[in-house]
């Protein structure tokens, strides 16, 4: 037996919904209350079934059967066995008829993520093995629940959002960021139950405690302070980027359902928290359920779960965010020993694609008379440099392709705070990237705009040459990739206007667009073909490996850059920094957690590799084919790695000597003081997939790589 009436009552769900839902009708009460006492009972009999036994494939078949309960069109036609299967079935029939496909669809996706990540959780606690902060933070969103809540929150205030607008990043982090509070919150109030009672280690208190090595209430105190920044970045972009979006959309049905539904994850915060406050589930039953309910909720985190409150009560830490003096001398920031377990290896035509860039730079205006760069600057990037160790196997040709596209991605890196940050500021900004995203036609578009400056005519000459060897829906998916990073340019923009140092979590998630690592991962699936089937690739293995990898390369990117960005070009957008700025630390103990970080998603990263892809490649019956292109793909991944960080060490961008005295043209490339790339850049490991690393294959494939 899971639970008995006496559990049920003690739990009180429907006090929850009533404080998380307080304007609900009685009838969608019941149905919102039948859903929590759902999802709570699965939870623990997953937990009694199989956590304590540890049987991993009996979990696998059980959770198999619950998205037969989740049709996304007609009705539930499978037979239930169990008790979770019966509630889902009737749940589902009685919520989805009156909402749309695009509903539908994205509450079956929380839901399957809510059930199928009980396996990641499973696994780690048979490992003993602990997620790090990044990855926990991350999967903590599809098992924790949040997503799914927010879903339902939509449902009960009969306001959903339009799926245009659900898909852009305000939408995404206000979804992200209610999901994060009301995970982290759990986590404090749940850490003795979970942690000394029933042996989890999904808890983020315990990740704090074991990455950083401190006190158990250090821990707490720091999961508390991540808390509110996350409400904090919840409510800048419902006050600041919401409005933004939903004037841009012009429909004022839009505007209506997005703000009702924004209300819906503001109460569901403050009604949260209360609930905790009193559930025995959370071992408190010594709280006062007194008047002081009326009062509304205090404690760990809550006085932010109201907007108007938490302004007064949280504003040194709000602050904080926004007392970063620019350009303020920090001097050089010694590197650490960086952990590179793969080998690396260069194209044979690099000293051709060196010189065969600057005539391709010359030929789009990118160096000549710009305020930006001259060739004197380009030949010091050395930028093919990066290009040769990303594609060892790269033809001369493609070379040139990856080495443009770098070379291009560099360049509006420095040219947007170059020329908007620093003089045409955030509308002429938004013009700009507008215009760019029309320089990558598609079948069917219009022709590209004429160019007016070297950042468009280079866009419009490596366009066509890149995606004329793809299919529509691979451009497609590429062209995605490009808008987000240029999107992700004005977020920066827009942060920097205020001198804000952004959330620790906003900033690591923005950082994989802002890197152009997202463009890179896009173009090694592209590279693949249909080897792979495509569902694969939105497997949480895969999107797992692949963050963990744009996690490094940004994180390293940072360290390198940390005196130029922060003390040369008045940055706030820098991991070192915002570590700094978290944890009141400073620049050599940020330092250090920004290396852990970098250690501690590299080995994620193998773990993934090693034991999850094997383990999902029987889970999905792949073919030899599959298998290889995923192989490949990892294979891709390692050399964009080991390629990038070899780059960092021996170009001419990030040493104090450079950023003082530019280098003359002409002379060889010099390594950076303090780092070793040949103790650093080790051989690797044969994967477990049975490749090592292997070079992208086709011309389309060749054009990844990071900015910086």
């Amino acid at each position: 037996m899971i639970w008995t009436e006496s559990d049920l009552d003690a739990h009180d769900y429907p006090l929850l919904c009533s404080y998380t839902h307080p304007d609900a009708a009685a009838e969608m009460l019941d149905l919102i209350t039948d859903w929590y006492v759902w999802v709570f009972y699965f939870d623990d009999h997953f937990l009694e079934l199989f956590k304590r036994s540890r049987d991993m494939p009996a979990a696998r078949k059980y959770l198999g059967r619950l998205p037969a309960f989740m049709p996304k069109d007609g009705a539930v036609t499978a037979v239930p066995e169990n008790p979770v299967e019966r509630g889902l079935a009737d749940l589902w029939t009685r919520t989805v008829g009156s909402r749309s496909p695009d509903w539908r669809r994205r509450f079956a996706v929380s839901t399957t993520h809510l059930l199928d990540e009980s396996l990641w959780e499973l696994a780690n606690i048979g490992d003993q093995r602990p997620a790090n902060p990044i990855e926990y933070i991350e999967m903590r969103r599809r098992v924790g629940g949040a997503p799914w809540s927010a879903n339902l929150v939509e449902h009960a205030v009969d306001a959903e959002v339009p799926a245009a607008i659900a898909a852009t990043r305000p939408m995404r982090v206000l979804c992200d960021t209610f999901a994060d509070s009301v995970h982290l919150r759990n986590d404090l109030f749940s850490y003795q139950r979970e942690v000394q009672e029933e042996g989890e280690l999904a808890n983020c208190v315990l990740v704090f405690e074991r990455f950083l090595d401190c006190s158990t209430q250090e821990a707490a105190n720091l999961v508390n302070e991540l808390l509110t920044d996350r409400l904090q970045q919840f409510e800048h972009t419902a006050l600041t980027e919401v409005p933004a979006l939903l004037a841009e959309s012009g429909s004022a049905a839009a505007t209506a359902d997005v703000f009702a539904y924004a209300k819906g994850l503001q109460d569901w915060q403050a009604g949260g928290h209360e609930w905790h406050m009193r559930s025995s589930r959370y071992m408190n039953e010594r709280v006062d359920t007194g008047p002081a309910v009326l009062a509304g909720p205090s404690g760990l985190g809550t006085s932010a779960a109201r907007i108007v409150p938490s302004i007064a009560r949280h504003m040194p830490q709000r602050l904080r965010a926004y007392q970063h003096v620019p350009f303020q001398r920090v001097g050089h920031l010694p590197l650490p020993d960086f952990d590179m377990p793969f080998r690396l290896r260069l194209s044979p035509h690099l000293d051709r694609a060196r010189e065969s860039l600057v005539d391709w730079a010359h030929g789009v205006g990118m160096i000549d008379a710009d305020p930006v760069w001259d060739e004197q600057r380009l030949r010091e990037i050395d930028l093919p440099l990066c290009a040769a160790g990303i594609h060892p196997d790269a033809s001369a040709e493609q070379l040139d392709l990856t080495s443009g596209w770098l070379a291009w991605g560099t360049y509006g890196d420095d040219y947007y705070p170059v020329v908007f940050a620093r003089g045409a500021g955030l509308d002429a900004a938004k013009a700009q990237t507008r215009r760019l995203a029309a320089c990558m036609p598609l079948a069917g578009d219009p022709p590209p705009p004429p160019p007016v400056n070297a950042l468009e005519r280079g866009l419009i000459e490596l366009w066509p040459r890149s995606s004329a060897a793809m299919s529509g829906a691979d451009a497609r998916l590429f062209r995605t990739a490009v808008r987000d990073m240029l999107d992700s340019w004005l977020w920066e923009l827009a942060n920097q206007a205020l001198d804000r140092i952004p959330d620790p979590v906003d900033y690591v998630e923005m950082r994989r667009q802002t890197f152009g690592s997202a463009m890179t991962a896009t173009l090694c699936r592209i590279a693949q073909g249909n080897a792979v089937p495509p569902e694969i690739f939105a497997t949480r293995p895969v999107q797992e490996l692949v963050a963990a990898a744009m996690d490094y390369a940004c994180f390293l990117n940072d360290v390198f850059s940390y005196q130029k960005e922060i003390e040369y070009e008045g940055e706030t957008h820098n991991c070192v920094l915002v570590v700094q700025n978290f944890l009141r630390c400073d620049r050599f103990r940020a330092r250090d957690v920004v290396n852990g970080l970098m250690t501690a998603r590299m080995e994620q990263f193998r773990h993934i590799s090693d034991t999850e892809l094997p383990q999902l490649i029987t889970d999905r019956g792949l073919d030899e084919a599959a298998r290889q292109g995923l192989a490949r793909f990892v294979g891709d991944m390692q050399n964009w790695l080991s390629g990038i960080l070899n780059w960092h060490c021996y170009c001419r961008r990030y040493g104090e000597a450079d950023l003082r005295h530019p280098v003359p043209s002409g002379t060889e490339p010099v390594r950076r003081a303090g780092v070793d790339p040949v103790r650093q850049i080790r051989c690797a490991r044969p994967t477990t997939l049975g490749f090592g690393p292997a070079g992208l294959g086709g011309a389309a494939a060749r054009l990844s790589g990071g900015r910086s």
